[in-house]
């Protein structure tokens, strides 16, 4: 891949940040991730995905806060919303750490802000299933460490729309 700054026609300023995302931001292990290569100098295993647009430039490009800087002229947001980023993985890490307690059924629970968590195996495929409150999920996981995880989500999920 070549590094597009030093390619005629691509544009190094009026790019527009549309989004950023972690590549392990659903706590994908180091090994599981998906990094991308940024898309303007060529750095490879970009954890934190700036994604950016320019009228002029058909598709979108995926780079890293540095690059994101640099096309947006935006020396702040970029930064900001990768702190963000950041900042929600060393919470998933903590989140991890939590010690849960084992019930009489042999399931995985915590009360967490005055809510039940709840992971347990089902009985039919040997997979972890959890449940936030009284709301079932519907996936299963081959991990515990994949359910904890699924928790964390899901609580992001139900405080984003206020079912917290």
């Amino acid at each position: 891949m070549a590094n597009h700054w030093n390619l005629e026609g691509i544009p190094h300023k009026g790019w527009v940040l549309q989004a950023v995302y972690d590549v392990r931001g659903g706590g994908e292990t180091e090994e599981e991730a998906h990094y991308e290569t940024c898309m303007m100098c060529n750095n490879e295993r970009i954890r934190y995905v700036h994604v950016v647009t320019h009228p002029g430039v058909e598709k979108d490009f995926k780079v890293g806060c540095i690059c994101a800087e640099k096309m947006t002229g935006d020396y702040v947001n970029p930064k900001e919303r990768e702190k963000d980023l950041k900042s929600r993985a060393g919470k998933r890490m903590q989140w991890l750490k939590k010690e849960w307690h084992i019930n009489q059924n042999g399931n995985y629970y915590l009360m967490f802000e005055e809510h039940y968590l709840l992971v347990y195996r089902d009985k039919q495929t040997g997979k972890f299933k959890c449940r936030i409150g009284e709301v079932f999920g519907q996936k299963a996981f081959d991990t515990l460490e994949q359910a904890k995880n699924a928790v964390f989500t899901g609580i992001d999920f139900l405080k984003e729309r206020a079912h917290w």
